[in-house]
């Protein structure tokens, strides 16, 4: 009897190839400057995989802005929701392999997870849109439908919605106020920045609190 695959090894892989495939299209776009400047529908979708992947470290708004200018807005918005849409159910279907670990088992049994897990329970598809809409780190609910065990499915549909609103509304700007590409450029690099300088603090004082438990626990010995 042939042996079945190992379903985690198999998840390990898909992950394994995806994480790959966007640090080679991250690396792709900062080194690249023909591509960085090309207006071609197809750098635009591709670049939704590293802007939306996980912990997103690259800003959208810019380059939505920026494809505004020569395409409708429709089209824009379309193009990119796609490609958002795609990226998220890989980060659905990696954060799923990962919730299966007993450390991600602990945070979504943390009090304070629970109490916001029982907030997001209360208005799930609603809060999903409005955070795929305004101006805030996405992220977070990236993490949530998964610990709140959401269905694949409605978080796709709450995507889809969103981030289309927010693609055409950023692709309508860049279509009717004709912003330089300079500005757009600086407005880059100000949200690549503060976004990694935040995520980059947030990481050194969780390093600093557990080195404190660490030597607390020595010094106890």
């Amino acid at each position: 009897m042939q042996k079945k695959p190992d379903k985690s090894k198999l998840m390990l892989l898909v992950i394994s190839f995806n994480t790959l495939m966007i640090l080679i299209l991250a690396a792709v776009w900062l080194t690249s400057a023909d591509i960085r400047s090309s207006k071609h529908l197809l750098v635009l979708f591709f670049y939704t995989f590293p802007s939306h992947f996980l912990i997103a470290l690259l800003p959208h708004e810019p380059v939505i802005i920026y494809f505004g200018k020569f395409y409708a807005p429709l089209t824009v918005a379309s193009v990119a929701v796609v490609g958002t849409v795609t990226i998220e159910m890989i980060n659905y279907a990696i954060i799923k392999f990962a919730a299966e670990f007993k450390p991600f088992e602990k945070i979504r049994l943390n009090r304070f997870t629970q109490e916001i897990l029982n907030l997001f329970n209360k208005m799930p598809f609603l809060a999903l849109l409005a955070a795929g809409i305004l101006p805030v780190p996405y992220y977070p609910f990236r993490f949530l439908v998964v610990l709140a065990r959401y269905s694949l499915l409605r978080y796709a549909l709450s995507v889809f919605i969103s981030r289309f609103c927010r693609f055409y509304l950023l692709s309508t700007l860049g279509n009717r106020v004709r912003i330089p590409d300079s500005v757009l450029v600086v407005v880059f690099l100000i949200i690549l920045i503060t976004t990694n300088a935040a995520i980059l603090r947030k990481r050194r004082q969780g390093s600093v609190v557990a080195a404190g438990k660490k030597s607390g626990r020595n010094s106890d010995l």
